[in-house]
């Protein structure tokens, strides 16, 4: 710890400068900080929530699943048979299905080689009906390695 005294000027008369050293300020202000980080108690984040304990019960009746294929050559197939009459037809019977009282799960599976505008006509069919329980399935084949 020091003084720094610059040379003399015009008069002869140094001019005094006095700077303080703030290394130990910093010093003990760091261990200050580590006290208090030290000294704090771990917060737990945590929300306590009673809930049931117990079996929830098991459904007995199966969901009924409506299953929509897009082949290759772009037919589309619901359960199996193959929708000859086009966007009328498919849409008509998935209005009998959204007119059930439970509604069915519609799987939607389109193959590699079919065109993306039939796939995207029969999601907005579905959407159209009103069936909102949609899933795609099939999508592994399309991960390419």
């Amino acid at each position: 710890m020091g003084m720094n005294i610059p040379s003399a000027k015009r008069r002869g008369e140094p001019d005094i400068i006095i700077d303080i050293n703030t290394t130990p300020l910093i010093d003990v202000m760091l261990v200050l900080l580590v006290m208090l980080i030290i000294t704090i108690p771990i917060q737990l984040h945590a929300v306590n929530l009673n809930l049931p304990l117990g079996q929830p019960p098991v459904s007995l009746v199966k969901p009924e699943v409506l299953k929509i294929d897009v082949d290759a050559h772009n037919v589309i197939y619901l359960n199996g048979t193959p929708v000859a009459g086009g966007k009328p037809e498919l849409l008509s019977r998935l209005h009998e299905a959204a007119a059930q009282p439970v509604q069915p799960e519609v799987h939607l599976r389109a193959d590699r080689q079919a065109k993306y505008n039939t796939f995207a006509e029969v999601m907005v069919a579905v959407n159209q009906v009103g069936l909102s329980k949609v899933g795609v399935v099939g999508s592994e084949q399309f991960i390419t390695q």
